[in-house]
C-alpha cells in the first residue's frame, strides 16, 4: 500500500481518530477504547508508530492505521506537520487522545477536528475541545476508556483487551513450535525490559528448574539476554526472542500454560490472548494500574520494601544501588506461583530451597 495506511477490512468512511503513539503495552491496553468507539461511531482510525502498528491493524474495531515513525523518518517538525496535513484531509469528526503529549496534541489541532478529547491532566489540556478528568485509581484499561464517556445503563460489558490474530499468525507459530518439538502447555518466560530495573535477574534459574519445555519471548533487541537464559537447559528452553513480529509473538503465548514476565507489553500481549500470567514486580507496583487483569494471575513482588515504588515506570538503575526489589525474589516464590497457576512443577531442589 502507498503511503501509511494499511489494509482495512471496512470500507465505510471514518469520522473518528484515535492517536496513541505511546509504548507497545500501552497500545494493546488501548484496544478496549478502540472497540468502544467503534460501538458509538462506526470504524475508527488510529495513529500508532511503526512498531505497533501491528498490533491494531486487524482489530474488527479499526478502519485504517495511520504509522507515525516519530523518532525515525517523521522525526522533527517536518514529519509533523506532513502526518497533520493527511490528518486534515480525512476530515475526521473528533480525535480521541489516551497519550498525554504535546506531539499528539499538535496533530490532533493539525487535523481540525471539530472535537478534540483528552485527559485533563495534560500537559496540552488547553488545547483540547473536552477534557476528561485522568481516574486516579483502576486499571489503565478502566481510565482509557473513560475517555469514551458515561456508558449507556443497558450497554454491554467493557470490551476486552483484544489482539487479533489472523490464520498466519497463528501458523507462523505453530511453525516456529513444530520445529522445535514443543507443544501446547510449555511455559513461556519474558525477561526483557526496556526499564533496567524492571528486569529480575532469576529467569535463567527458574527456566533449569521448571519440568516442561520453555520458550523465552522478546523482541530482537532481547535476543542476547533470552539466549543466556535458553542456555540454562539446552534442549529443554528454545529462543524465539525476535524470531517472530508481534502477532506471531502472541500467538505463541496464546498457546502457552503461562507466562512468566516482567512488567513489560509482553504481559499485556498474554492478556490479550488469554494465556494465565504470573508477573514479576520491582521498582513498579500493580497500583499504578498496568497489572495483570485475568482471575488466575499473579503477582510476585516484595511486598516489604519501602523503597518501592520508586518511579513511574522504573529507572534504569536502582536509585539506592541495591536492586533489592528484584535481588531478593526467589525463584521459589516465582515457581510456586508458576504451579499454582498452570499446574507445572519444578525440580524438587528449588521447591524447597535446597
Amino acid at each position: 500500500m502507498p503511503g501509511n495506511d494499511l489494509a482495512t477490512r471496512d470500507s465505510r468512511p471514518t469520522t473518528t481518530l484515535i492517536i496513541q503513539t505511546a509504548f507497545l503495552g500501552d497500545v494493546v491496553l488501548t484496544t478496549p477504547l478502540l472497540a468502544a468507539l467503534a460501538e458509538r461511531h462506526g470504524p475508527v482510525d488510529v495513529v500508532t508508530t511503526p512498531a505497533a502498528a501491528a498490533l491494531v491493524e486487524t482489530h474488527p474495531a479499526v478502519g485504517t492505521v495511520l504509522r507515525y515513525d516519530k523518532r525515525g523518518a517523521d522525526r522533527g517538525l517536518g514529519g509533523l506537520w506532513r502526518l497533520g496535513a493527511r490528518l486534515r484531509a480525512r476530515r475526521y469528526a473528533r480525535v480521541y487522545l489516551p497519550h498525554r503529549s504535546w506531539r499528539s496534541a499538535a496533530l490532533a489541532l493539525l487535523a481540525r477536528a471539530g472535537e478534540r478529547v483528552g485527559f485533563a491532566d495534560a500537559p496540552a489540556a488547553p488545547t483540547y475541545t473536552r477534557r476528561v478528568p485522568r481516574p486516579r485509581t483502576g486499571h489503565e484499561v478502566e481510565r482509557l476508556l473513560s475517555l469514551a464517556g458515561p456508558e449507556p445503563e443497558s450497554a454491554a460489558p467493557a470490551p476486552p483487551v483484544h489482539v487479533a490474530l489472523t490464520a498466519d499468525d497463528r501458523a507462523a507459530a505453530d511453525a516456529w513450535l513444530r520445529g522445535r518439538g514443543v507443544g501446547d502447555g510449555f511455559v513461556a518466560l519474558a525477561p526483557g525490559s526496556i526499564w533496567g530495573t524492571k528486569r529480575w535477574p532469576g529467569y535463567a534459574e527458574l527456566a533449569a528448574a521448571l519440568e516442561v519445555p520453555v520458550v523465552v519471548v522478546g523482541g530482537r533487541e532481547d535476543a542476547a539476554l533470552a539466549e543466556t537464559v535458553a542456555a540454562a537447559a539446552p534442549g529443554r528452553v528454545h529462543n524465539a526472542a525476535g524470531a517472530l513480529g508481534l502477532r506471531g509473538s502472541a500467538a505463541l503465548l496464546a498457546r502457552a500454560a503461562v507466562l512468566v514476565t516482567n512488567d513489560s507489553a509482553p504481559l499485556h500481549l498474554a492478556t490479550a490472548v488469554g494465556t494465565p500470567v504470573v508477573a514479576v514486580f520491582g521498582p513498579t507496583v500493580p497500583a499504578f494500574g498496568f497489572g495483570p487483569r485475568g482471575a488466575r494471575d499473579v503477582v510476585v513482588e516484595h511486598r516489604s520494601l519501602s523503597c518501592r515504588p520508586c518511579s513511574a515506570h522504573g529507572p534504569q538503575v536502582c536509585p539506592l544501588g541495591h536492586h533489592r526489589c528484584m535481588r531478593e525474589l526467589p525463584v521459589e516464590a516465582v515457581a510456586a506461583a508458576v504451579a499454582a497457576v498452570s499446574g507445572v512443577e519444578t525440580h524438587r531442589a528449588i521447591r524447597t530451597g535446597h
